[in-house]
C-alpha cells in the first residue's frame, strides 16, 4: 500500500456548514471539491441512487473558482461537444426549479458577441452554422442591430455580432446551494472545511482518502477540485494539467436611472465583458499579463484596463463609478478544454476540472455525464475527447480548439 501525501456582494455567498455532518469512516465515493461541479455530481450520483458518498470541502461550500464566476450561461461554442454541454446544461437551469428545486436567478437575456475583424465574423458564422444544426437559436446580427440590443455599444469598428437569446446569467452562489441542499436531503455527507492530506492506493485500486478530519475508506475518488486539481491528482499519481490563472471583476454604484436590460455582452478580440446585476452592471476583462498562481486579492488599478477598451466600444461603460469587486480563479489546461473521465491506471479515480471559465456553464450536464461514468454507462455526451490522456506524447484524443 502507497500513501502520497501533499503536505456578496451580488449572489455571491457560501453554504455555511452548520448543518452538515462529520467524516464518516468509510464511503462509496468521495467527491473531492465543494465546488458547482461537486455539488452536481454530488447531486445527479444520490438521484440515481448511490449511497454513501462524502463531498470534502476544505472551506464553505462554494467558496473556491465556484462562488466567484461572471454567471454566464450559453451554448455558442465552435464545436459539438462544448454545444451540447451548454445545451444541456442550459435546459437543466431552466428546469432548476423543479430539478432539483431552487430558484437561481436566471434571466435569459441572450449573449452577445461583438466582432471587429472580417475573420471573427467567419469564424463566428461557421460556429452558428453548426449550432443552429444542434438546436440552438443563435445568430449573426449587424452592428445596427447589436446596438439596439445593448445601447451602450458604439458601432465604430464593428464588422458584425453574433447572439443567442436562449443564452443569459444566473447566480452561481444559488446553483451550488440548490444542488447541495438536495444531495444532503438524499443522504449524502457535505464534509465542509476539510481538507485532502493524502490519497491511499494498493495497486491500481483507491482504498482510502485522508483529510484533516480523519481517513475515508473507499473505493472510488472523484476529483471537482477546480483550480487545485492537480494537486489532488499528484496524490493519487494522476496527471491532471491544471494552472490556477486569476480573474477579476467590478460592480457599478448603483445606476439612476437604472442600466436598460441588456444582454451578456463581450468584446471578443479584448474580452472585456458586462451584464446587468441587481441595481448596477458587472464589468469584467482577462488581463492578458496575468500570471499563475493562487492569488485572489483583489486590485482596483486593473479597471483601466476595462476602461481602456470601454472607451472605444462602450463609452458610457468607461467613467461609471465602481463599488467594489472581486478576484477569483481560472481552472486553466493546455488547450483551454476541461477535463473530463477516469484515470486508465487508476479506475477509481474519476475527474471533472480544469473547465478554463466554463465550469459553472457546464456543470448540469457534466454532473449527469460523472454520474454515468461511475454507473459505468454511456453518456449522453461523448466525452471521450476530454480525457486528460489527450496530453500524454502522441495521444490522438484532443478536442476540438474552439474560439469561444
Amino acid at each position: 500500500m502507497t500513501q502520497r501525501q501533499l503536505t456578496g456582494r451580488k449572489g455571491v455567498a457560501c453554504l455555511s456548514s452548520s448543518a452538515f455532518r462529520a467524516v464518516p469512516a468509510s464511503a462509496d465515493v468521495v467527491i473531492i471539491g465543494g465546488g458547482v461541479m461537486g455539488a452536481s455530481t454530488a447531486f445527479h450520483l444520490a438521484e440515481a441512487g448511490v449511497k454513501d458518498i462524502v463531498v470534502v470541502e476544505r472551506g464553505d461550500l462554494g467558496c473556491g473558482s465556484s462562488g466567484k464566476p461572471i454567471g454566464g450561461v450559453r451554448a455558442q461554442f465552435s464545436d459539438p461537444l462544448n454545444i451540447e454541454l451548454g445545451r444541456r446544461s442550459l435546459r437543466a437551469f431552466r428546469d432548476f426549479r423543479h430539478r432539483p428545486g431552487a430558484d437561481i436567478g436566471l434571466d435569459t437575456v441572450g449573449y452577445l458577441f461583438l466582432l471587429d475583424s472580417d475573420e471573427q465574423a467567419r469564424d463566428f458564422e461557421t460556429g452558428v452554422g453548426l449550432q443552429n444544426s444542434l438546436d440552438v437559436p443563435s445568430r449573426m446580427i449587424s452592428p445596427e442591430e447589436a446596438r439596439h440590443l445593448c445601447p451602450y455599444v458604439s458601432t465604430e469598428g464593428l464588422v458584425a455580432a453574433a447572439y443567442s437569446p436562449a443564452d443569459g446569467h444566473a447566480r452561481p452562489a444559488l446553483v451550488v446551494q440548490g444542488y447541495a441542499r438536495a444531495a444532503a436531503r438524499a443522504g449524502v455527507t457535505l464534509a465542509t472545511h476539510t481538507a485532502v492530506r493524502g490519497i491511499d492506493t494498493a495497486g491500481d485500486r483507491i482504498v482510502g482518502v485522508h483529510t484533516s478530519q480523519g481517513r475515508i475508506a473507499c473505493s472510488t475518488v472523484i476529483c471537482t477540485a477546480g483550480a487545485w486539481s492537480a494537486r489532488i491528482g499528484d496524490m493519487a499519481g494522476v496527471d491532471l494539467p491544471v494552472r490556477p490563472v486569476k480573474r477579476q471583476l467590478a460592480f457599478t454604484a448603483p445606476l439612476t436611472p437604472p442600466a436598460p436590460r441588456i444582454p451578456f455582452t463581450i468584446d471578443f478580440s479584448s474580452t472585456a465583458y458586462f451584464h446587468n446585476s441587481d441595481d448596477g452592471l458587472l464589468l469584467g476583462l482577462a488581463d492578458p499579463d496575468q500570471e499563475d498562481g493562487f492569488d485572489t486579492t483583489w486590485t482596483p488599478h486593473w479597471l483601466e484596463l476595462f476602461r481602456t477598451v470601454a472607451r472605444r466600444r462602450a463609452p458610457a461603460l468607461a467613467e461609471l463609478r465602481t463599488a467594489g469587486g472581486w478576484a477569483g480563479l481560472y481552472e486553466v489546461t493546455p488547450d483551454h478544454n476541461a477535463l473530463i473521465g477516469r484515470s486508465r491506471e487508476l479506475p477509481g479515480f474519476l475527474y471533472a476540472t480544469g473547465f478554463s471559465g466554463h465550469g459553472f456553464l457546464q456543470a448540469p450536464a457534466v454532473g449527469e455525464v460523472m454520474r454515468d461514468l461511475y454507473l459505468d454507462r454511456e453518456p449522453s455526451t461523448d466525452v471521450s475527447p476530454l480525457s486528460a490522456d489527450r496530453f500524454r506524447h502522441g495521444a490522438d484524443t484532443r478536442p476540438e480548439a474552439h474560439v469561444v
